[in-house]
């Protein structure tokens, strides 16, 4: 019987953990940059509202 390689399993390990990190950190950046897109939208569509005057406070 063959003795288990505890170097190579270990290395797989490693790199699998390595491989998992990579990928949180690419979802974590492309979250962050929807994100921003998103807050730059909302504040855009904010200062849009402001600018317009209302209808109802002109009137009155």
């Amino acid at each position: 019987m063959a003795k288990p390689n505890y170097a190579f399993a270990k290395r797989q390990r490693e790199l699998a953990k390595k491989q998992k990190k990579e990928e949180k950190l690419k979802r974590k950046a492309e979250q962050g940059a929807q994100g921003e897109a998103s807050d730059q939208a909302e504040s855009a569509a904010d200062e849009a509202a402001q600018d317009q005057p209302k209808d109802d406070q002109t009137a009155a």
